[in-house]
């Protein structure tokens, strides 16, 4: 039996043989595992990458977008007076932001801008650790480029998703543009609160000023905004807008963008706010009128996101000429009416606050409390007590004693006849001394009124009020409202007069007439039998008028004023001759600058030139000139007027003509409806219309001369202070026959026909009764007669 094989002798292994083997193969486990894992974590990159890149926009489409921009108005002098827009935009090239915007706004959301490819890696990082260690949210990692691929083609919902796709779009763009025409269209693009859409709108909303007039200071407040433009509001949260305005200069400083000087004074700076409201427009009635002439002839896409320059013809200083004396006239005349009585009493029809409870003579607050209280505002006031002597007012925190001559227009006697405490009434503010106040009660005009200026020699309109006041009533009285004329018709008919042969000096019957069942009347009741046609305009005598247009025809009156540029209806009666036809006052006014422009009649027009966003001039708008009058048919009318001034139914203003030669013609209807003048100077032609919307009448007496008359000189005086004197040539004030024929041989002409007509041979001087001619329908609504 063989022997049993002998037991091997197995040797120890080495000390720390095992482990080192069992660790390589750990290790090369644990590496295997990364490697997978990596390998899993690119391939879920990349799908994601796919899945996410495989529907992303086309950045290629930014080169041609196109955002939504403004439309700004400039007036004659370059100042802007409004805007249309669906985004409050202005567009700017790189070279227009200056550096210290540029290094603010690059300082604080973005300052390795120039040296990224799209996204920041290392402020990834360093955002992602702190949000993980802190376990809050630190800051965002967008650059600039993602900032803007978002506004352009994501949402703002924050999401895994829409990060990824955010950061690739960034990539995209970065491959497309330069630098500078990414930050461009960032500045361009990004909202800035407050309704601006751009850093140069911005600038224009909160201060009141282009990018290049910017402080240090404003521009740090401005590039702060983007983060969150309505948590850091300084129109809402000042005090947080400081701060965020104080941590762009910090990082202007850590960046060496400013030195510690410049960074000290400009810690110092208040916020410096000049807020500008976009819908606060200096003409809101002209400004309503150029934009229906824009959609009319663009389209609202165009208008409102085309991003027009509308270059307009308003001079700034005549529109505000224009606004204070008609409000001024509106004012006087309404107050010649008496007292209306307070807007309310907050004692008798109670008014509630927030909570409920009614409110008190102490506690109430009115609306117009929330505006700063100055010297020539009108706003409400309180009535807290009355005395025997005078009446308490309450503004705010302020006091005013109203004393019986604070009140005079009123005719009352006493505080207690006119006052009850609790009432709330409009007072005037004339000064304001510590918390006390003085102030003389005021109302709002019932009556409205409308005032047109207009430049002779062009046609460009100069200023244009609608109303008494925009924000109550938006209709537009001086192109919208088609009113009867009155007598200022009357210049149409004596035009036409002169172009058939007749002269100034020629007499006319000033007496009693009917043409079947309507007899004409003058205003006075009088009558001055045989006068010249002179004074018969001068005087505004209704019955010449009416026999002067059955001579000559009315066809051929109605076929002038549409030479005069007249469209409206115009109805064709004997009444047409004392205004009982309704014209619009901005084609009347029109049609009265072909007097002062020698027989040329120019379409009144408010607009210059229109240009795109870039500049470009798009269409320009000239003047559009038709020949009315024969140049010495033009200056005996231009006679004729000023005789209306110097001793006619506008005598008022003859301490006007002394000054600078004016002329022009009163109108008033039936019933004191209406009240009108219309004058020149040989630059400016000024038209001026009062009356009731409702068509009630003004009043007893309330006639154009005494109404419309004033409120035209006070604009004149004003207006013409600053312009050279200007004289009318060969026009001068009529005292013979002789200056007739001097100003038609000056011109070459004897009038408008041959010295053979039998009209053109009535001896001047020389009375020329007129029969009745056969009847002429008249509309039974046709006003009977007229005032002057």
């Amino acid at each position: 039996m063989p022997s049993p094989a002998p037991y091997r002798t197995l040797k120890r292994p080495p000390p720390g043989g095992v482990p080192r083997v069992r660790s390589h193969r750990i290790f090369g486990q644990l590496a295997f595992v990364v490697l997978v894992m990596l390998a899993i974590g690119v391939g879920a990159l990349a799908g994601l990458i796919f899945v996410y890149s495989s529907n992303l926009p086309q950045v290629s489409e930014l080169f041609d977008y196109r955002p939504d921009v403004m439309t700004q108005v400039y007036a004659d002098d370059g100042t802007i007076i409004g805007s249309f827009a669906l985004q409050r935009r202005v567009m700017v090239t790189y070279n227009q932001i200056p550096p210290v915007l540029r290094n603010a706004i690059i300082s604080v959301e973005d300052r390795h801008f120039y040296s990224h490819f799209g996204i920041d890696v290392l402020r990834i990082v360093r955002s992602a650790i702190v949000d993980v260690v802190e376990w809050r949210y630190y800051e965002g990692a967008s650059t600039l480029t993602q900032q803007l691929s978002r506004t352009l083609f994501l949402t703002p919902q924050k999401s895994f998703r829409r990060k990824i796709r955010e950061a690739l779009l960034a990539i995209q763009i970065e491959r497309h543009f330069t630098k500078d025409q990414i930050f461009t269209m960032y500045c361009n693009i990004i909202p800035w609160g407050a309704g601006s859409f751009g850093v140069a709108a911005a600038a224009e909303r909160y201060f009141g000023k282009h990018l290049n007039q910017l402080t240090l200071p404003e521009a740090a407040l401005l590039a702060g905004l983007p983060r969150n433009a309505s948590y850091y509001s300084p129109l809402r949260y000042p005090r947080r807008a400081i701060l965020r305005r104080d941590e762009v200069l910090a990082a202007m400083l850590n960046n060496g963008k400013i030195n510690a000087e410049e960074y000290r004074k400009a810690l110092t700076a208040p916020l410096g706010l000049h807020v500008q409201k976009w819908n606060e427009e200096k003409a809101p009635y002209f400004i309503d009128y150029v934009r229906q002439f824009l959609l009319d002839k663009y389209g609202a896409q165009e208008v409102n996101t085309g991003g027009l320059r509308v270059y307009t013809t308003l001079d700034p200083r005549l529109q505000e000429i224009a606004l204070r004396t008609l409000r001024a006239g509106l004012r006087a005349d309404d107050k010649r009416r008496g007292w209306r009585g307070p807007e309310k009493n907050i004692l008798k029809h109670l008014i509630y606050s927030a909570d409920g409870t009614p409110e008190t003579l102490e506690t109430y607050s009115d609306p117009d409390w929330g505006s700063p209280i100055l010297p020539g505002s009108r706003i409400n006031g309180l009535v807290m007590r009355v005395t025997d002597d005078y009446a308490v007012v309450r503004f705010e925190d302020l006091r005013a004693h109203l004393a019986p001559a604070d009140f005079a227009w009123t005719k009352a006697a006493t505080p207690a006849s006119v006052f009850l405490p609790g009432d709330v009434d409009l007072f005037h503010i004339t000064s304001i001394t510590g918390d006390r106040v003085h102030a003389t009660l005021d109302q709002y005009p019932s009556v409205q009124g409308a005032i047109l200026v207009l430049d002779n020699k062009t046609g460009e309109i100069k200023a244009m009020v609608g109303g008494y006041e925009y924000a109550r009533s938006q209709f537009n009285r001086a192109v919208e409202a088609e009113r009867q004329v009155g007598s200022s018709f009357k210049p149409y008919v004596y035009s036409e007069a002169l172009l058939e042969g007749w002269r100034p000096f020629d007499r006319i019957l000033d007496e009693p007439v009917s043409y079947g069942n309507w007899s004409p009347h003058d205003y006075d009741d009088k009558y001055e039998g045989s006068i010249t046609l002179l004074r018969a305009l001068a005087e505004s005598r209704n019955v010449p008028a009416v026999r002067l247009l059955s001579r000559i025809g009315i066809d051929r009156v109605i076929r002038l004023c549409r030479q005069f540029g007249i469209t409206s209806r115009l109805v064709p009666n004997l009444p047409l001759a004392l205004g009982a036809s309704s014209l619009t006052l901005i084609e009347h006014t029109s049609a009265y600058t072909t007097f002062p422009d020698d027989g040329l009649h120019i379409e009144p027009r408010p607009i210059l030139r229109v240009a795109d966003d870039y500049g470009r001039v798009m269409d320009d708008f000239p003047p559009q000139v038709s020949e009315v009058l024969p140049g010495g048919v033009d200056r005996v009318m231009i006679s004729m007027l000023r005789e209306v001034v110097n001793s006619g139914t506008a005598v008022h203003a003859r301490s006007l003509a002394a000054q600078y030669p004016v002329a022009g013609k009163t109108g008033t209807t039936n019933d004191f409806t209406d009240a009108w003048f219309i004058g020149f100077s040989p630059s400016t032609t000024c038209g001026v219309w009062v009356g009731f919307d409702d068509h009630h009448p003004l009043g007893k007496g309330e006639e154009g001369s005494h109404v419309a008359l004033p409120i035209w000189m006070d604009f004149m005086s004003q207006a013409l202070k600053s312009e050279p004197v200007q004289n009318f040539p060969d026009s001068p004030i009529l005292t013979s026959p002789d200056q007739v024929k001097q100003i038609l041989a000056s011109a070459g002409s004897t009038g408008g026909l041959p010295q053979s007509s039998p009209l053109a041979q009535n001896v001047p001087g020389n009375s020329v009764p007129i029969a009745a001619p056969p009847v002429t329908p008249v509309s039974a609504a046709t006003p009977p007669h007229n005032q002057p």
